[in-house]
């Protein structure tokens, strides 16, 4: 049936809600790692920032050195070497001193004389050489700072041990790098002389803005997801739920999309609904005269619906008038063409509901089906159908009126089984009575519905109604009722209903 979800509109639910609770997860977990990417970047700042102010501390201690043994610069080895050793005991960070003259090492604290050159273009900005060692500790780097004063020179040379040490101790998580020229010294203390390889994740490369050397700081590849899933376990729990109540939402709201009234709504944007005819013939002659226009469902999966199973729910959601529109447009556009060519102005019958009578829009949509036939081919026979009760308000009163003004005849569908018939017959001014098939079953059995039959032609005739006998599927019944004046047949024995092109071929035909 149209309201039940098919095998693709089941799919297609799932997919949805499978989206709607996977969208909230997908887009909190990109939060969240963007939020991770943005600490792990104020982490690696911090950390470089704090390493760069412990290697300053450690620079000044050093220099101070340096600026304290300048003035002994010159003087004989053997004068000044014990003041050279006083400040590699006195400064915690200092390895070793040395004087220079005429760049050349000529006194240390750890050989007393000594001759070695030295290059100035060694040292970046002249002040600061990163070695990977010395004679003495050849595995272990060291840091050198020279100062100078003409051709007089001192240098003390802080421990890479202490270098090692911030580095490692402060990093923790974070991969640190001290670097100073084009060389580098990894917290595991390892000597680069290439340039450092760029850190994957939160790169931060700060300056010191006192000595030639600069901290870099970062993490490695996979550090995000690797601090969500330590950090963000309690968020991704949130997430999940968050997403199972979309999930459900989206659920919802797709059966809700998906009720008869939305399904009907879209099948008439659609122009789902067509129209089917069934002929009517005249009582004496049977010749073909007009015609009942029937409303059909012709959805695309699962064919032509019966009436019964959705016209209920377009009178109760109010879609009764659109799809009513949509159908005398369709049927205009269709007869319009060949009612020309009949004898007599051919019966068209459409039927309205009771929402229909409240709205003076009907005689619009009257006129404008009208105004697609050439004048006095057609009489218009509006329907009056008993599922919902017609209020006989102002609204409707002045409604039939006006669509009297125009010509269109008013009948009652189904005449004898609604609650309101006769009610209808005192209220309304009428010119139809359709009698319902029921009662023509009966003719030839000796019921009370048959003398119901035979009562309602008789109040037609008192009336001055004209009479239209549906349901006939029997040449008995057509008989009976051509004999007792009845002035319009219509049922299977003169033709199913049918839709627009078979119909008109029919018509041609009688």
């Amino acid at each position: 049936m149209p309201f039940k979800a098919s095998t693709h509109k089941r799919s297609t639910r799932v997919a949805v809600t499978l989206v709607s609770g996977l969208l909230p997860v997908v887009f909190g977990a990109a939060i969240l790692y963007m939020q991770a990417q943005r600490t792990l970047q104020q982490n690696s700042e911090q950390t470089a920032s704090e390493a760069l102010r412990q290697i300053e501390l450690m620079l000044d201690n050093t220099a101070q050195a340096a600026r304290e043994l300048l003035p002994l610069a010159g003087q004989n080895c053997d004068d000044v070497k014990l003041a050279l050793r006083e400040q590699v005991t006195r400064r915690p960070f200092v390895r070793s001193t040395n004087l220079v003259l005429d760049n050349d090492l000529y006194c240390s604290s750890l050989f007393g004389d000594f001759k070695e050159a030295v290059n100035p273009g060694d040292y970046t900005q002249g002040a600061l050489l990163l070695m990977n060692g010395n004679p003495v500790t050849p595995n272990t780097a060291l840091l050198v700072y020279r100062i100078s004063e003409g051709n007089k020179g001192a240098m003390a040379t802080l421990d890479g041990y202490h270098l090692i040490n911030v580095l490692r101790l402060i990093g923790r998580k974070t991969l640190l790098r001290l670097q100073v020229g084009a060389d580098w010294l990894a917290a595991d203390g390892s000597f680069h002389e290439s340039p450092p390889p760029p850190l994957p994740v939160a790169q931060s490369y700060l300056t010191s803005q006192r000595y030639p050397f600069s901290i870099e700081a970062g993490f490695a590849e996979g550090e995000t997801r690797r601090y969500m899933s330590s950090e963000y376990p309690p968020l991704f729990s949130l997430l999940i739920f968050f997403g199972a109540i979309a999930g459900f939402i989206g659920y919802s709201l797709q059966k809700r999309s998906t009720s008869p009234t939305h399904e009907m709504q879209r099948a008439l944007d659609a122009a789902e609904f067509i129209p089917y005819f069934q002929p009517v013939v005249e009582g004496d002659s049977k010749r073909w005269s007009g015609t009942e226009v029937l409303m059909r469902w012709k959805h695309p999966n699962e064919g032509l619906v019966r009436p019964d199973l959705f016209i209920p729910f377009a009178e109760h959601s109010g879609l009764i008038v659109p799809m009513t529109r949509s159908l005398m447009q369709q049927t205009a556009a269709l007869l319009a063409p060949h009612c020309t060519s009949t004898e007599a102005p051919f019966h068209i019958g459409i039927n309205i509901s009771a929402s229909h009578c409240q709205d003076l829009q009907l005689v619009k949509d009257c006129q404008a089906f009208l105004d697609a036939f050439a004048p006095g081919t057609i009489h218009l026979v509006l329907e009056l159908t008993e599922r919902e009760l017609i209020e006989p308000t102002a609204i409707t009163h002045q409604l039939f009126e006006q669509l009297h003004g125009l010509g269109i005849k008013i009948a009652i569908d189904d005449f004898g089984t609604g609650h309101s018939s006769l009610g209808y017959l005192r209220q309304f001014n009428v010119d139809f009575l359709k009698i319902d098939q029921s009662f023509v079953a009966m003719i030839g059995v000796d019921t009370p519905s048959s003398h119901i039959l035979d009562s309602i032609i008789d109040l037609a005739g008192k009336l001055d109604l004209a009479l239209v006998a549906e349901g006939v599927e029997t040449p008995e019944q057509s008989e009976y009722l051509s004999a007792h004046g009845v002035n319009f047949l219509q049922g299977y024995l003169y033709g199913k209903p049918m839709p627009g092109v078979e119909f008109i071929s029919a018509l041609s035909d009688h």
